[in-house]
């Protein structure tokens, strides 16, 4: 690492966000990397990487609190629970446990980044005001976005380093054993769907079909995440994130079903996460026929989280128009967005 770079500490290296949020810095020059993760990974000359379990505060502490040179802090880690409320006390402690470790050590720390999502408007509750926009009235609790973003509010004031808090939709990327990643939800879902000769149908509610939703592309979502941590105009703020454009999944299904040379049929609710659950050994059986990748049907099956997005019977969007008037104007096609991904995903062996 060089001393003349700005130090990046991306938390949650190994998520979707993260990942590309990393590959995103280590190529643009300028930045040197630490990825902080659970299970760590592979140094190279620009990105060293950090195990550690953030819920422990002693081990936090010991393996973050000598890390001086850090200048920027992108804070993408999430933990799972089963319920709203539980989410809280371990996606806070987190977050606090990270900070209260890095800033007393970064004497140059200059920005905080929290990756948050359309949560704080509701989104997962219901129908929710749409075109959500930044500066909507807060939902009653449990919401652990919105608590973390208070905490870095009141840590940050009388401070020389400044936070930003980036709100995606639906994130879609690379990355396996990820708890939210739609994109590889589908590509599995329709790889097993070919490999038993049944139709492509689209497995959400009927509102859903018809609703108007929007994506969040993850090279895309990493570029504005460092514009906003680097530009002094975005300092202290919030900003949704989204490519640009909308669909609904009655015009997007059949784009997917033709780029795996799937037929479709109408489609019908059921719960992916039990009607795929008992897939295991026909995945085997498709990496062992194509030589795929030795990939777990654990890291490729995110069901629930499909359900969790095809139940949307209701628009779920956010006027991304303040990021667009402060500077930030890349877009996204979605569509191709989703075959760019699954081509990905054949270069990588992962789906055949």
């Amino acid at each position: 690492m060089t001393g003349s770079n700005k130090v990046a500490l991306v938390v949650g290296a190994r998520g979707v966000i993260g990942g590309n949020l990393v590959d995103h810095l280590s190529t643009i020059g300028g930045w040197d990397v630490i990825g902080l993760s659970r299970r760590g990974g592979t140094d190279t000359d620009r990105v060293r990487h950090i195990a550690v379990d953030l819920l422990d505060e002693a081990a936090t502490a010991a393996k973050l609190g000598g890390l001086t040179e850090v200048t920027h802090v992108f804070y993408a880690a999430y933990q799972d629970r089963p319920t709203w409320a539980e989410l809280v006390p371990p996606n806070l402690a987190m977050l606090v446990n990270t900070v209260k470790a890095v800033e007393p050590a970064a004497t140059d720390l200059q920005h905080v980044s929290l990756m948050q999502g359309y949560k704080v408007y509701g989104a997962h509750l219901g129908p929710f005001k749409t075109p959500a926009r930044e500066d909507d009235p807060p939902h009653m609790p449990p919401e652990f976005n919105v608590d973390q973003q208070q905490f870095l509010e009141d840590r940050q004031r009388g401070k020389a380093w400044s936070w930003s808090a980036i709100r995606p939709s639906v994130v879609c990327g690379f990355a396996l054993g990820n708890p939210m990643n739609l994109a590889l939800v589908i590509a599995t879902y329709a790889t097993i769907a070919k490999e038993l000769d049944v139709p492509l149908r689209f497995p959400g509610k009927p509102g859903a079909w018809t609703s108007l939703i929007e994506m969040t592309d993850a090279g895309l979502l990493a570029q504005a995440t460092v514009w906003a941590a680097t530009d002094p105009a975005c300092a202290n703020q919030a900003f949704n994130i989204n490519n640009g454009d909308l669909f609904r999944w009655e015009d997007m299904w059949p784009s997917i079903a033709e780029f795996f040379q799937l037929r479709t049929a109408p489609p019908l609710p059921m719960s992916m996460d039990d009607v795929m659950s008992d897939k295991s050994a026909v995945w085997d059986a498709i990496v062992a026929k194509h030589a795929l990748e030795p990939t777990p049907y654990s890291d490729v099956s995110s069901w629930a989280f499909g359900d969790f997005v095809f139940a949307w019977d209701y628009d779920v969007i956010a006027d991304g128009s303040k990021a667009r008037r402060l500077g930030f104007h890349r877009h996204v096609d979605t569509r191709q967005m989703f075959l760019d991904i699954f081509t990905d995903l054949r270069r990588r062996n992962i789906i055949p």
